[in-house]
């Protein structure tokens, strides 16, 4: 079959962007022809992928948007495909893979009214209906339990076209044998002592990431504690507001922010304490990165995969509604009880042996390939 995938950017850090990539190389694997429709592309194009870039251009990231459909719609109609499949929600897809959180619930209980009268609003509202209105064909792979029932209450799209997968963890994560050698390794690169303890914080976004919530975290240490922590901060964004936030709060020396990388499974491994405080996160798929990396991880309750943290007894959840209080005293707690901290994660490389976290391309590709769309 001949397959398009459409996505607004491509660049290798983003957790939407990997997805794509994993699901398109096992349709590609299966035999299967892959095109693919952006805006940009950053990073090697694997070979055999036919990767379109749209040529269109406007003020307004939405108005783009929308001339990208239109000139997508068009080179369809001259050069057919079997399925499209979209990872930005749009009209027209016969799947559409769920990254995103619903945008309409968002607007309703985030924003003022005044924001739904907006270009911008009608323009993602009118794009979301487009894949989940009742009457749509899509198919929508989801990827996190807690948004499903959000979709439904404000399109009753039809449970039939929800189709949910498991994580879909690269299996390079997972601690090889010689991972005390990567961890030694690791710290005398960064001039890490014995006693030293590394928080490493890893997504791209910072703000919805929580990184003030970290850096507050971080300062609230006990002096003794505190002075033999660091915190990395690894993601695509600008750090600036946050290195002022942390000289500020005088941990500037402590904290570094590196640029997005393809080297994390050494930071898991190197570190002592994953932190993910996040805002929202539709599910966080370092959280299970580090899971099987052995790391112990502390993250807020609104991110999808955290209930795997609870569940994997790999590390700690925070109450909803978060408290900065209780994100202070956890993380205190955590970097000064060593023997916890082992058994944290031994508790996740247990789970990651027994638990299906890496299926999520096959499945995806499952649902691509089957035969019931539109």
């Amino acid at each position: 079959m001949q397959l398009a995938f459409v996505l607004y950017k491509y660049f290798p850090f983003g957790g939407l962007q990997r997805d794509f990539m994993r699901i398109a190389l096992e349709c590609q694997q299966r035999g299967h022809q892959i095109r693919v429709y952006t805006l940009t592309w950053e990073g090697d194009v694997p070979p055999g992928f036919d990767v379109v870039m749209v040529p269109v251009k406007a003020l307004f990231n939405h108005t783009r948007y929308e001339k990208l459909t239109a000139w997508v719609e068009a080179d369809l109609a001259k050069r057919p495909v079997d399925r499209l499949i979209g990872f930005n929600k749009m009209p027209g897809l016969d799947v559409y893979y769920a990254a995103d959180g619903c945008f309409e619930d968002k607007a309703q209980n985030l924003r003022n009214a005044l924001y739904r009268r907006w270009g911008r609003y009608r323009h993602f509202a009118a794009y979301e209906r487009a894949v989940f209105a009742k009457g749509a064909k899509t198919d929508v792979l989801m990827i996190s339990e807690v948004q499903q029932p959000l979709f439904v209450k404000h399109y009753d799209t039809p449970a039939e076209r929800f189709h949910l997968l498991p994580p879909g963890i690269s299996l390079d994560r997972r601690a090889p044998a010689n991972a005390p050698q990567i961890r030694a390794e690791f710290r005398e690169e960064f001039g890490l002592a014995d006693d030293d303890l590394l928080v490493v914080q890893i997504g791209s976004g910072f703000k919805t990431k929580g990184v003030d919530r970290s850096l507050k975290a971080v300062a609230a240490l006990p002096p003794e504690l505190k002075k033999r922590t660091r915190l990395f901060v690894i993601g695509q964004d600008d750090p600036k507001v946050f290195q002022v936030q942390s000289a500020a709060l005088g941990i500037g020396e402590q904290v570094q922010f590196l640029k997005g990388r393809s080297d994390i499974p050494r930071f898991l491994m190197g570190a002592d304490l994953l932190v993910h405080p996040a805002y929202n996160e539709n599910t966080g798929t370092v959280l299970l990165e580090a899971l099987v990396a052995g790391l112990p991880v502390l993250v807020s309750a609104v991110c999808g995969y955290a209930h795997y943290i609870a569940e994997a007894d790999c590390g700690r959840v925070l109450d909803d509604p978060f408290e900065q209080a209780q994100l202070n005293q956890y993380l205190a707690t955590m970097l000064a009880d060593d023997s916890a901290r082992a058994a944290w994660s031994q508790h996740g490389l247990v789970f990651a042996d027994t638990a299906d976290l890496y299926s999520m391309p096959q499945h995806a590709a499952d649902v691509i390939l089957a035969e019931h769309h539109g």
